[in-house]
């Protein structure tokens, strides 16, 4: 990569509409501003800003914080998160803001101590739990990608608890259909690393027990590591041929793919 293509990225990733400051929800990031080779404009086109967004745990929202929400006009929330977590912790409370909210659970149970014996470091247990979301998650994160692109959709925020895994699969699926770098793909999903030290911030505070669990946890739990996200990328495109190719394997139409980027992407002039 050259110096000029890395301070285009930094600027991307940097400019001050990618995170969207809440008090108690730390990786609520804008999808808008991704480079994008699709389209017919000879500088080829970017996703557009305030349409998309990637989050965490959206059951934190304060009051505040949902004044924020009502502000972004979202149409739609995907909930990624088990049955259990919603169970136990809530959802966005949609009985304060008005949205089509949907529940599609990528897996069924969350990670456990136990599932870090299967791999050595914790690259390997990410690339092992993202290779095993796929395969379970698969018609989920297809669902998930229709309900956005569906007429009427977005703006949309879809999420898990951290915004790092489920979320930065999707994340990924979606930039990838839309022919964003592999490069993008990737630094987006190690912004995560900045949520994750502004939510521990935030629980030294206001939840010191969740730091403590936080601190008990396995460091893979916790890792946002682009190189296991780029090892998942990598097979994908050289088992399917591409991002796309792979989405549309797992039953994502190309009415819907076709949709997504014409809401998404604009010309770069």
């Amino acid at each position: 990569m050259t110096t000029h293509i890395g301070d285009e990225m930094d600027q991307h990733l940097s400019d001050p509409r990618r995170l969207v400051s809440l008090e108690a929800v730390h990786n609520f990031r804008d999808l808008g501003g991704y480079p994008s080779t699709r389209g017919t404009s000879p500088r080829g086109s970017m996703t557009r800003w305030e349409v998309l967004y990637r989050a965490d745990g959206l059951y934190r929202l304060t009051d505040a914080d949902i004044e924020v929400m009502r502000g972004l006009g979202l149409r739609t929330v995907v909930d990624l998160r088990s049955h259990r977590e919603l169970e136990e912790h809530g959802t966005f409370p949609h009985d304060q803001v008005e949205v089509d909210f949907t529940h599609f659970p990528v897996i069924d149970t969350t990670w456990n101590p136990d599932d870090i014996a299967v791999a050595g470091s914790d690259h390997d247990f990410l690339v092992w739990a993202y290779r095993s979301m796929l395969v379970e998650g698969s018609a989920r994160f297809a669902a998930a990608i229709e309900q956005l692109a569906a007429p009427g959709a977005l703006p949309a925020v879809f999420h898990c608890a951290a915004g790092k895994d489920r979320t930065g699969i999707l994340a990924a699926l979606i930039l990838g259909s839309l022919d964003v770098s592999r490069d993008y793909i990737l630094a987006d999903y190690a912004l995560t690393a900045e949520g994750m030290d502004r939510m521990r911030a935030w629980a030294a505070v206001q939840f010191p027990e969740m730091v403590d669990r936080m601190n008990d946890a396995p460091s893979a739990f916790l890792a946002s590591l682009p190189e296991a996200m780029g090892e998942l990328l990598d097979g994908v495109v050289t088992e399917h041929g591409s991002i796309r190719e792979y989405v549309r394997s797992i039953g994502v139409s190309d009415a819907a793919i076709e949709s997504l980027a014409a809401q998404l992407l604009v010309p770069v002039a």
